[in-house]
């Protein structure tokens, strides 16, 4: 995931650039953790495509504690890939990386087969329209979710919703970073485990529990 400014763009932009990406690299992503720690990527030339900080990565993935391994991820408006491919990194089953800028996905592509990773795909498409598409009932469900959309576009409730539309495990984890002002509409069901802030945004950690059992990792610190 990145980190990503406001765009004026009315219609579903990837992490909310407000150009197209170039081919040109303009930073780099570490892997913080698990099979490839302090692996090193390229990141492309776009405006807002940073990845998430590695303070709040880091962060993240001790909260989820053993969740992470074996899990089926969907990374939505995946940017850099930074939550998808620390997820893999840390021995999570397969991932799914949704990215609407065909350049980006390209560069996620190459990333992956530079890590050797074959058991994520990336797919080039409006995270919104990919989960609204119908197709939940044709996929095994996620255990763990991503969602980072762009700042200020009304994505974070209607991706939520559409969520619950079968894409979903039973003890599904999901993570929603939005703009801090905003405190995201969430179904019913979502129980909200922490939070964290970094400048100008929020990432929240809900977890969807399996009503058959609590979850052993709901006191993960």
């Amino acid at each position: 995931m990145s980190r990503r400014r406001p765009s004026s763009r009315s219609s579903t932009p990837a992490r909310g650039r407000g150009k197209q990406a170039t081919s040109r690299p303009a930073g780099q992503l570490r892997i913080i953790g698990g099979e490839h720690r302090r692996r090193r990527l390229p990141v492309l030339d776009s405006p807002g495509l940073r990845p998430t900080p590695d303070r709040v990565r880091e962060t993240l993935f001790n909260w989820l504690g053993m969740a992470t391994p074996g899990a089926r991820v969907l990374d939505l408006f995946t940017g850099t890939g930074a939550l998808g491919l620390e997820a893999l990194s840390r021995g999570a089953a397969e991932a799914t990386l949704v990215e609407r800028d065909a350049r980006v996905a390209r560069a996620l592509s190459d990333n992956l087969a530079t890590l050797g990773i074959a058991s994520a795909e990336v797919s080039v498409a409006d995270a919104l329209g990919y989960l609204e598409a119908g197709l939940a009932e044709e996929r095994s469900p996620f255990s763990l979710v991503f969602l980072d959309p762009p700042f200020r576009q009304g994505l974070a409730a209607p991706c939520c919703r559409a969520l619950e539309a079968g894409w979903l495990a039973a003890d599904a984890w999901i993570y929603v970073e939005t703009e801090s002002e905003l405190t995201p509409a969430v179904p019913s069901g979502w129980r909200l485990h922490r939070e964290v802030r970094a400048g100008d945004s929020t990432g929240r950690l809900y977890h969807r529990p399996d009503t058959a059992g609590a979850s052993p990792d709901d006191d993960a610190c």
